[in-house]
C-alpha cells in the first residue's frame, strides 16, 4: 500500500515521530494494539516499526524511529533521507503483540523505544476502563518519548538509570508485588527482555507477551534435510548452515519475507507433515505444539524431510 509521509516531529534524542497518510487522505486499514508495519524502503530494505496509536478507521499511522548508527542502516535512512511529501510503501498492519482485553490487570513494561506499541495499549485499556500500570524505563530524561504525558498519569511509573546510579529498572522487586492473574507485556531492548523473561519464568505462560525487533536463535541446522514443496511437486535438499528460505532462493522459488530474523512473521508457511525445530520469536507454545506452520526463514526440521504446502 502506498502512503505518503505527511509530517515529522522530534520526539527525544535521536528520537523522531513519523506520520503516514494516504495520499487522498482516506482510511487506512484498521489497526489494534501492539501493531505493526512493514516500511519498503526506497533503498531496497525493509524494516517493521510498531504503530504508536490503534484505531478501527484510522486516517494515519504514526511510528516512533531511533536513529541507530550500529544498526544495519535503515534507521539512518529514514532519519537521513525521508521527506514530508515523500511516498512510500507499506505492508499492511500485522500484529505479533496482541493486548488480552478480558483479562485481569495488565501491567506493562516498556524500555526506551519499546514504548511505542505500549502507548496504543494503554490507550485501548484506558477507554475499556481496565486496570493498567506501566513500569517505563529510559538512560535518561532527554530519550525519554511522551514523557509529559507519561509523568502526569499516576498509574505509570517512571525509571531514569542516570538518575538511579546507573541501575536499571528491578523487574524482579515489581512482579512480586503484581497479583498472579496479571497479564505482562514487556518491549525493549534485548537485555531488558531477557531479564522480563528471566523474572517471568514462573508464571503461566499464556500470561506473559514480549515484542522484539532483534533476532532470535541462529537460524542454522547443523544437518541437511529434505523440504518437498507439495503444490509445486517439487523437492530439495535444506544444506547445513542454510535456512529454508535460503534453500528456496537458490532454487528460484519466491515466496514472502521481512526481517529474515523470525521475529515479524511475514515468512510462515503451513506445513503438511514433519518435525519442527522453531526458532521463531512469533508463535506461541500452543502453535508451536500445533507443528502446522513454520517461519522459513530461521526454523528447521527435526525430521529428514519436511513437507510443505507450498
Amino acid at each position: 500500500m502506498e502512503v505518503q509521509l505527511t509530517a515529522v516531529q522530534l520526539a527525544a534524542s535521536g528520537v523522531n515521530i513519523y506520520e503516514f497518510r494516504r495520499p487522498e487522505n482516506q482510511v487506512l486499514p484498521e489497526t489494534e494494539p501492539g501493531s505493526h508495519i512493514d516500511l519498503h524502503l526506497p533503498n531496497g530494505q525493509i524494516r517493521q516499526y510498531s504503530l504508536i496509536t490503534c484505531a478501527p478507521e484510522p486516517t494515519r499511522y504514526l511510528i516512533g524511529v531511533k536513529r541507530d548508527p550500529r544498526g544495519c542502516g535503515g534507521s539512518i535512512f529514514i532519519h537521513d533521507q525521508l521527506r514530508v511529501g515523500q511516498l512510500i510503501s507499506i505492508g499492511l498492519p500485522r500484529n505479533n503483540f496482541p493486548l488480552q482485553e478480558k483479562g485481569g490487570q495488565s501491567v506493562l513494561f516498556a524500555g526506551g523505544i519499546g514504548i511505542t506499541p505500549i502507548m496504543s495499549m494503554i490507550d485501548r485499556l484506558t477507554a475499556l476502563g481496565r486496570p493498567w500500570d506501566l513500569y517505563c524505563s529510559y538512560k535518561s530524561r532527554s530519550e525519554a518519548l511522551f514523557l509529559e504525558r507519561l509523568e502526569a498519569d499516576p498509574s505509570v511509573h517512571l525509571h531514569f538509570d542516570d538518575e538511579n546510579g546507573g541501575q536499571v529498572l528491578d523487574i524482579v522487586n515489581v512482579l512480586k508485588e503484581l497479583p498472579t492473574e496479571a497479564h505482562l507485556y514487556c518491549c525493549g531492548p534485548s537485555p531488558m527482555l531477557s531479564a522480563f523473561l528471566a523474572a517471568a519464568k514462573d508464571w503461566p505462560q499464556e500470561q506473559v507477551h514480549i515484542e522484539r525487533f532483534s533476532a532470535g536463535e541462529s537460524p542454522v541446522d547443523s544437518r541437511p534435510f529434505v523440504v518437498e514443496l507439495a503444490r509445486s511437486k517439487t523437492e530439495l535438499v535444506v544444506p547445513p548452515k542454510t535456512t529454508i528460505l535460503a534453500a528456496l532462493r537458490k532454487a528460484g522459488i519466491d515466496v514472502p519475507s521481512s526481517c529474515e530474523q523470525g521475529f515479524c512473521g511475514s515468512c510462515a508457511v503451513p506445513v503438511i507433515s514433519g518435525m519442527l525445530d522453531h526458532r521463531d520469536l512469533v508463535l506461541t507454545v500452543e502453535q508451536r505444539m500445533a507443528n502446522d506452520v513454520i517461519m522459513i526463514c530461521c526454523s528447521g526440521s527435526k525430521s529428514d524431510r519436511l513437507v510443505l504446502d507450498l
